[in-house]
């Protein structure tokens, strides 16, 4: 492909993507197909003859379209919302031509100061304490990683080479085994898995923190089991408090584990994958109080904020925490300018509550969590057994698609809010559609 054919057919392209996303409520929000269904589609090893570019395109629609499960269509109402716009698209396209690689300063000036600034820009909307922001002399700072699973990862990390460092800084007897056999990390019963997953990786003990009523962390939980594990010799080193967590979008009680964490001396990293966007609306900061304790902070700009996947936003007060736990500097990576100081290489709410009012009026159904932002836990009153019908009938009908999350004991089913394009009428349709189902299911029961 030559510059002139890739002229008409990225021109193509911009077309065929436009109507995909103009029309894409017609289409099947999940896929009628069954697993391995690609594969007697197409060649089983790569064709030894190039086809036809139209023959390409073709294969979209007649081979992967039928598979796809469609994230931005405004009858997806499961897992989370996934950004995307117009603009965000152009961005790809450019980010793409361009193809830096900005591991360092020297591979690409304006890719690292960008990032710098665009994270303090972000960081300002967001009202973060001064300390995360780089500014012309900081000590902290904004990276881009690719989710908030790295980024608790990465902060793990740190947080461990940090620890290791002080301690043997203090008992140079002290091997690195024998401090991380004792190390713990703490988080809510009701954080991600990829919090539990960081444990795996990271090598050290991981303890679920019991959470309250409100499925939130607290301090005398938490306080209860460092007591525990200090008294066992145990040496706890880092907690992860979520704000905004998967299941049911409960926050974890920043001003009370902040504090614990501060006295303490270990690292609290916040994790606001989810809910990070709404901070930067007046009426919702108040969910960020608390932020001041933290050692490092993270959001997905890529769930709400209009930017393609992938885009997760992490903040720490001391960038040298990260860049010293995992500094490396061979010869090729090496620029005149790296040890300056100066460079750092590296409307969904409204529609959730007026579906909350629709299941209130039912009542056949319960509320099982507050709603704050853009998710609501619903169920039907009723065992554990009839809500997976009722899901199964849902996912089945393949009208909307939902996914579930368990609450203590009850089996509940999440409605998100996740297409930019979802109106009133989607939501309206969607509870007509479960409505129905739930009848029919009741019904069956009787």
């Amino acid at each position: 492909m030559d510059s002139s054919e890739f002229r008409r057919r990225g021109k193509e392209m911009v077309d065929y993507i436009a109507d995909y996303l103009e029309g894409i409520e017609r289409r099947p929000v999940y896929p009628d197909v069954e697993p391995g269904y690609l594969r007697p589609l197409i060649p089983t090893a790569a064709p030894q003859e190039p086809e036809a570019y139209e023959d390409i395109i073709k294969d979209i629609e007649k081979i992967i379209m039928p598979g796809v499960t469609h994230w931005h269509s405004p009858y997806f109402f499961a897992y989370f919302p996934t950004a995307s716009s117009y603009p965000a698209m152009l961005a790809d396209m450019l980010c793409g031509a361009i193809g830096c690689i900005g591991f360092s300063w020297a591979a690409s000036p304006a890719c690292t100061e960008l990032e710098t600034v665009m994270m303090d820009w972000l960081g300002k909307m967001l009202e973060l304490p001064e300390a995360f922001l780089a500014g012309r002399a900081g000590e902290g700072g904004g990276v881009i990683q690719g989710s908030a699973s790295e980024a608790t990862l990465v902060a793990l990390l740190a947080a461990r080479t940090k620890v290791i460092r002080q301690l043997q800084a203090a008992s140079p007897e002290l091997t690195q085994a024998a401090i991380m056999e004792k190390l713990v990390a703490y988080t809510s019963d009701q954080a991600h898995s990829s919090v539990e997953r960081a444990g795996l990786i990271g090598g050290v003990k991981l303890k679920a923190i019991p959470s309250d009523g409100n499925f939130s962390m607290r301090a005398s939980a938490l306080q209860e089991a460092l007591e525990q594990d200090k008294a066992a010799g145990l040496i706890p080193f880092f907690v992860v408090a979520t704000l905004g967590t998967t299941s049911c979008c409960s926050f974890d009680n920043l001003l009370e584990v902040g504090p614990i964490c501060n006295l303490e001396g270990i690292w609290l990293h916040v994790d606001a994958a989810y809910a990070g966007s709404a901070f930067i609306c007046p009426e919702f900061r108040y969910l960020l109080n608390g932020v001041e304790f933290a050692d490092s902070f993270n959001f997905n700009p890529h769930k709400w904020l209009l930017v393609n996947f992938d885009c997760s936003a992490m903040w720490v007060k001391k960038r040298t925490d990260l860049t010293g736990a995992f500094k490396m500097d061979p010869v090729y990576l090496k620029h005149s300018h790296q040890d300056s100081g100066l460079i750092t290489d590296y409307r969904h709410v409204a529609l959730s509550h007026e579906f909350e009012s629709l299941v209130r009026q039912d009542p056949r159904f319960e509320i099982c969590t507050e709603v704050i932002l853009g998710l609501v836990c619903f169920r039907l009153k009723g065992s554990n057994e009839l809500n997976e019908t009722l899901l199964q009938r849902i996912n089945s009908a393949k009208k909307i698609h939902l996914v579930p999350c368990r609450l203590r004991d009850k089996f509940v089913l999440r409605f998100a809010v996740c297409s930019r394009t979802v109106e009133s009428s989607h939501v309206q349709l969607a509870w007509e559609h479960i409505r129905e189902l739930a009848s029919s299911v009741l019904r069956a029961q009787k």
